[in-house]
């Protein structure tokens, strides 16, 4: 078996707050993540799981503990550009339209303009917004808004796509359709998606393997495997299949 991409060994995030007390987010996590793995982090809300995705992006620095990736330190991925964040609002600037918001990381790298327009127009028909390059944010519906920030961030071509709860404000209509839509453009692209989500369904229809997360402290409960076939399509939720790993991933919290 391959060197696994992402290796995290007894990882654990204290934080001080005014009065003096600590408060434990995340207790000794340890996990393997391969390469094109599509990951998601479950759990309730005081869990850590985007503690730990902010550590992954180098975004936070843990107590304890160490994280390798491919090789390397967070920081050192982080600084080669290899991460591609999307959260949970897209933070778009409503002043920019959709090609100049999807060009902006690229403007700030200096990726030079031919090279621009072509990652735009390839960005653009990976996402299904082809013909929504000159609107503003203010003219798309919170769907289209969170695929432009999917198109933004991997404009720069990251190996690691890292999602914090990026559909979590959505109606689930356009929640489930947005799966379908992730799950095409995952496959299309081969990246490494470490997903961010409270929601077990979600977590199930989209993953590899589901990483639980139970709170009080912020600590590793289960990783289960899902063995649903891909490509999978939206009737996959009505199976049997589906429903038995659901069941068995809300039995694996502990103390919630």
């Amino acid at each position: 078996m391959s060197v696994p991409e992402i290796q995290l060994k007894n990882v654990s995030m204290v934080y001080q707050v005014n009065s003096g007390e600590n408060i434990v987010a995340l207790n000794d996590v340890s996990l393997d993540i391969r390469e094109g793995e599509f990951i998601s982090l479950l759990g309730p809300s005081g869990c850590g799981k985007t503690t730990l995705l902010r550590i992954i992006a180098d975004l936070l620095q843990p107590t304890s503990g160490s994280i390798s990736i491919l090789g390397q330190t967070p920081r050192e991925i982080r600084m080669q550009q290899k991460y591609g964040i999307v959260f949970q609002n897209p933070v778009l600037y409503d002043w920019r339209t959709v090609r100049k918001n999807i060009c902006l990381p690229m403007e700030i790298m200096g990726v030079p303009k031919k090279e621009r327009t072509k990652r735009i127009d390839n960005m653009l028909e990976l996402v299904g917004l082809q013909d929504f390059g000159t609107k503003y944010p203010f003219e798309l519906s919170g769907g289209m808004q969170q695929r432009v920030g999917i198109a933004r961030a991997l404009a720069l071509n990251p190996d690691f796509l890292l999602m914090d709860e990026p559909f979590s404000a959505l109606d689930e209509f356009t929640r489930e359709k947005l799966n379908e839509d992730l799950l095409n453009i995952w496959s299309k692209t081969s990246k490494t998606v470490i997903f961010v989500t409270h929601n077990i369904p979600e977590s199930v229809f989209l993953s590899d393997r589901v990483v639980v997360l139970s709170p009080h402290p912020g600590r590793l409960s289960a990783v289960i495997d899902i063995d649903l076939p891909r490509p999978r399509e939206g009737h996959l939720r009505e199976t049997p299949e589906f429903y038995a790993l659901v069941s068995k991933i809300r039995r694996s919290f502990e103390g919630v």
